[in-house]
């Protein structure tokens, strides 16, 4: 693994690709009556088209407030923030809701699923509202759940269910999948299967892929590996070669 020299910011971006986020001097202070907690400061990044990202950092870094400012479920308290030519910083809520409907989708850790709707169902809320989806069972084929299109969530592994939750999330084709800990509520095995199902969205859809995790083993999945703490990027690393999930060990 190449690193940047610590405090480089923003890091490298793969050759000639194009850049889809743009963040310079981003800073995100949060008031809880007198006292201010600063969860970003400084943050300065570029992030390419097609890119897979992988955040580290310790709890309190700055990791999911990163997250949410990119994904436009938050807004910076200073600096600037741009998808593409559109600028996210200072965005009213209907331009963020927009720019999540149409460009982004998000898994979190827990999967968030409707319990009394099927697998189907479930995907097929978010198909509803999207300008441009992909068929709902392309979506849930994609992540190896064409036989269980018809089950209940409770019917489904924790796994299968995370899997749902990506099926939902790239059903509207997102240009961005945004993760924030997809497997911290999984074991290893399962896990390992998730993470295949996200690596494969990216490589053969060209999503750019950004995600957020405690499991420093992952980031060998990574374009680049972005490390965070005290809210500021502390060191932009490159792999020179990727590795698949199947090649992970933890």
């Amino acid at each position: 693994m190449a690193s940047s020299t610590p405090g480089i910011t923003p890091g490298p971006t793969p050759a000639a690709a194009e850049p889809v986020f743009r963040a310079r001097r981003l800073r995100k202070v949060y008031r809880m009556g007198e006292v201010e907690v600063v969860a970003l400061q400084d943050v300065d990044l570029d992030i390419a088209r097609g890119e897979f990202i992988v955040l580290l950092g310790p709890s309190g870094s700055g990791k999911s407030t990163l997250l949410n400012i990119l994904g436009g479920l938050d807004t910076p308290t200073a600096g600037e923030v741009a998808y593409c030519d559109h600028r996210l910083d200072g965005a009213g809520e209907a331009a963020l809701t927009r720019f999540r409907r149409e460009h982004v989708g998000f898994v979190f850790q827990f999967y968030n699923l409707i319990p009394s709707l099927t697998v189907r169902e479930n995907v097929q809320l978010v198909a509803d509202i999207a300008e441009d989806p992909m068929p709902v069972d392309t979506a849930i084929g994609m992540v190896g759940l064409s036989a269980r299109a018809d089950h209940f969530p409770a019917q489904l592994s924790g796994g299968e269910q995370q899997r749902v939750a990506i099926a939902r999330a790239i059903v509207k084709r997102p240009a961005v999948l945004l993760c924030d800990e997809p497997t911290g509520a999984l074991d290893y095995q399962t896990g390992k299967l998730v993470l295949e199902t996200i690596e494969t969205i990216n490589r053969e859809l060209g999503t750019t892929a950004i995600v957020i995790t405690h499991n420093a083993a992952i980031a060998g999945m990574a374009d680049r590996v972005i490390r965070l703490g005290d809210g500021r990027i502390q060191r932009i690393d490159a792999n020179a070669r990727k590795l698949r999930p199947s090649e992970l060990s933890w």
